[in-house]
């Protein structure tokens, strides 16, 4: 039997989204192991003179507690 934990992750990054929900994983790797999935939940970006200045995530990070 597998027992899994979701946390609640924000990322963001200047270059993509995909390179926020990498640095979620990167950041989140090192305290937390076992990581199987990452649902993101929510994407947005902030925008400065009309241009995109970061992308942001708000991710649901999934990871494995206990394996039998």
């Amino acid at each position: 039997m597998s027992v899994l934990k979701v946390v609640e992750i924000m990322g963001n990054s200047k270059v993509s989204f995909e390179d926020a929900v990498q640095n979620v994983v990167n950041n989140t790797s090192k305290t937390v192991k076992n990581i199987k999935s990452v649902y993101v939940q929510d994407m947005q970006v902030t925008v400065k003179n009309n241009q995109i200045s970061e992308y942001r995530v708000n991710t649901k990070v999934t990871f494995g507690v206990m394996d039998d």
